[in-house]
């Protein structure tokens, strides 16, 4: 395939982007998304010019950390993160148009990369327990249902990508943080410090500049590990009881 490129570059975080356009040719529909920008990397570092930085680690849909805006999509065309995207999913001659996740939130690093920072000091405010679980043995003594079981696993799912803020018309973060809410709440190691988790957590994310949610549903629909919408309502829930005990 021949592609056109138009391609969100910026030297630096306070510096002023713009759209740059790169043609690519001989792309073949095998190729991941990401395998594509090293093609075209390869092409610019032969010219000398600066090669495009993107993030990415895995490469194999787990890590979350290869998020792109293609054509105004969070990943892409496909219910997948951007590295399991592959080039299969365009025609030959398209214009893609590659940005960076757009949220104040998530401040441009350089070029495609942001930094995510801010989901982790959500995670750092209440995403956790201090609960000793003990060994295998003992974590079995407490019975667990499998509706919550199954439900906690679904939950955790979440890779902390932030397709769901990129794809946000208010940039919020509630799926992400619903879900973490989720996978600690349906737990019984997670009861003790429910109340105060979530209302640790929502406190960060609006410090952290993050949207509120208006359920437009548009982070569900993004989410590559289909984490379902009902997580807010859960956050939500969590939320109006634990302002109701402090009370």
């Amino acid at each position: 395939m021949n592609l056109t490129l138009n391609i969100w570059r910026q030297s630096g975080p306070s510096d002023k982007g713009e759209m740059r356009t790169y043609p690519v040719s001989d792309i073949s529909e095998d190729m991941s998304f990401l395998e594509m920008l090293d093609v075209l990397n390869e092409e610019l570092n032969a010219k000398g010019e600066e090669p495009i930085a993107f993030d990415h680690d895995c490469r194999e849909g787990i890590c979350g950390s290869c998020g792109l805006m293609i054509s105004g999509q969070a990943h892409g065309p496909e219910v997948t993160t951007t590295c399991q995207l592959h080039m299969r999913s365009f025609s030959d001659g398209d214009e893609i148009t590659v940005e960076p996740w757009r949220a104040d939130a998530f401040p441009v690093i350089k070029d495609l990369v942001v930094d995510r920072g801010s989901f982790d000091r959500i995670i750092q405010a209440g995403g956790f327990i201090s609960a000793n679980t003990g060994s295998a043995p003992e974590a079995h003594s407490v019975p667990v249902p499998k509706p919550a079981a199954d439900r906690s696993f679904m939950a955790a799912a979440c890779i902390g990508c932030g397709a769901c803020v990129a794809a946000c018309p208010n940039a919020s973060g509630m799926l992400f943080m619903g879900a973490k809410i989720t996978h600690l709440g349906e737990m019984p190691q997670g009861q003790p410090e429910r109340d105060a988790r979530v209302v640790q957590m929502v406190n960060t994310h609006d410090e952290e500049g993050f949207g509120g949610c208006t359920n437009v549903g548009a982070c569900a629909e993004a989410c590559p590990k289909e984490i379902p919408l009902d997580v807010i309502n859960q956050l939500n829930q969590d939320l109006r009881r634990a302002l109701t005990h402090g009370r």
